[in-house]
């Protein structure tokens, strides 16, 4: 397969948008869709499907970024052999509990690929101990959620905490149940503040450090869950009937001026897979959910 037209696509899918690919190779966006029809035409598969307003993989096209980035690294790592262009070091990197369970497991292997001579010391936690951790200068390279009024950071993407249970989790419009971090939580934070400001009695039915212990927690009916809308838990659902809940943004956050080999190139990596990491939210004309 032509890296060319393996580059185009995995530039559109990572960005979801034909412009933004465009302008990230320096190309012309038909150029960029010309790539992407040849490739389809390849294969012999729809890839990518588009209209006027937005862009989106298909099965296939799921699969071929898999394919693609494999065929890429491959060449990548050939040329960084040669030239001996080796990023080298030791990387302390943080991430927020409920970023582990998306895709970005792949994102560090393909890291670790390009980037053989990285030791990489991985921290999973919750947002706002992590920020300690980065501002006590534990941690070179910072991957989670940002603490209200904290400035600095390069924005991976906009989010919102959303309410979610298992399916026809009943609220019985008296008290709700609760399923939280323990504190510091920007999620629990989140959540009781709304609930208090809507007027609305809440109980901490449980208490878990880690996403899985939430997740079972909401899936075996003990209560509600402020989460991440485009990170929602595999069998949860989004509840109605509850106030709104505040917005953020997924960070990337490093505790120098700046940054170490290792930390650019992570970053790098991320902020090119942000697309790749994000659930997305149901569409129109998905099975409604309650």
């Amino acid at each position: 397969m032509d890296p060319v037209l393996l580059r185009s696509f995995v530039a559109v899918a990572r960005a979801l948008s034909f412009t933004r690919a465009a302008e990230s190779l320096g190309l012309r966006q038909s150029t960029v869709s010309q790539h992407v029809r040849k490739l389809e035409d390849q294969v012999g598969r729809v890839l990518l499907v588009r209209d006027t307003h937005s862009v989106a993989l298909t099965g296939d096209g799921e699969a071929m970024v898999e394919f693609a980035a494999t065929i890429l690294d491959a060449g990548d790592r050939a040329v960084a052999h040669f030239r001996g262009a080796r990023v080298r070091g030791r990387l302390r990197f943080g991430v927020s509990e409920d970023l582990v369970l998306t895709r970005l497991p792949t994102i560090l292997d393909d890291f670790r690929r390009r980037h053989p001579g990285v030791d990489l010391e991985l921290t999973v936690g919750l947002s706002e101990t992590l920020e300690a951790a980065l501002d006590a200068g534990e941690l070179d390279l910072l991957f989670a959620k940002r603490s209200p009024g904290r400035r600095g950071g390069t924005p991976v993407w906009h989010d919102r905490f959303v309410w979610v249970a298992a399916p026809g989790f009943p609220l019985d419009g008296h008290t709700v149940p609760l399923v939280c971090y323990p504190p510091p939580s920007l999620s629990r934070a989140a959540a009781i503040t709304a609930l208090e400001a809507a007027g609305l009695s809440w109980r901490m039915a449980c208490t878990s450090g880690s996403l899985s212990g939430l997740r079972a927690a909401a899936l075996a009916g003990l209560g509600v869950v402020a989460h991440a809308e485009t990170l929602i838990p595999g069998g949860l659902v989004p509840v109605q009937g509850l106030p709104a809940l505040h917005d953020f943004d997924f960070v990337l956050q490093t505790g120098r001026r700046t940054l170490t080999a290792p930390a650019e190139a992570l970053a790098s990596a991320i902020s090119e897979s942000a697309a790749t990491l994000r659930t997305p939210t149901p569409r129109l004309g998905d099975p409604e959910r309650h």
